[in-house]
């Protein structure tokens, strides 16, 4: 294994690898997204690391230099009627699903953030436990899925201004849930169990 600093640059040195990971799967309210990236051999980038340690402004830098420097990545997103019927976690491995089928190289092994996933036809996988924090294809496709689903909640967000997607994202907030109690769901909200256990009510 080669190592990047303090990230594995792959699993395998003879596989090509897609790096796998979703974003927006303890949300209230907007689509689950997933990315799905391999990288080229001898791909550097020191600042890379898991999303979630990221400043905002460097997430959108990184994203820019993953997608010009990748030699493949997708993004996918499922949404929040999609979640309510099948499960937030079901929804998590079908946008990483659909992120795979949208890469225009077939990788041979999916590194897959996480203890679980539903084996994707055709193409082995591993799942890692905190795997974004390890392998530097997971991080990068952790920096996707988090930017491309920040952008989308930006963008909705001007709709609905009163629940604060541009600042929480859909993130459970107080500021989104007592904006919940005021208004009740809009159409992208989730109505499911997290949902009504967080507002104490039915709708």
């Amino acid at each position: 294994m080669r190592k990047h600093k303090h990230l594995l640059a792959s699993w395998s040195d003879y596989l090509l690898e897609a790096g796998c990971d979703e974003a927006g799967r303890g949300c209230l309210a907007g689509p689950v997204f997933a990315a799905a990236v391999i990288l080229p051999k001898g791909f550097t980038c020191p600042e890379l690391n898991d999303s979630k340690q990221l400043s905002e402004k460097l997430r959108k830098q990184l994203r820019i230099y993953i997608e010009e420097n990748s030699l493949a990545w997708a993004v996918a997103s499922v949404d929040n009627k999609t979640i309510d019927k099948i499960n937030i976690l079901q929804a998590s491995y079908l946008a990483m699903h659909e992120a795979v089928k949208k890469l225009s190289h077939t990788p041979q092994m999916l590194l897959i953030d996480g203890n679980r996933f539903n084996p994707y036809p055709g193409i082995s996988h591993e799942c890692f436990v905190k795997g974004d924090a390890r392998f530097m294809p997971i991080a990068a496709a952790s920096v996707l899925a988090k930017t491309h689903r920040d952008e989308f909640m930006q963008l909705i967000h001007s709709d609905y201004p009163h629940f604060c997607w541009d600042r929480n994202k859909g993130y459970p907030t107080a500021t989104h849930i007592n904006a919940l109690r005021v208004y009740g769901p809009s159409p992208w909200h989730r109505i499911s169990f997290q949902i009504k256990s967080q507002l104490k009510f039915q709708f």
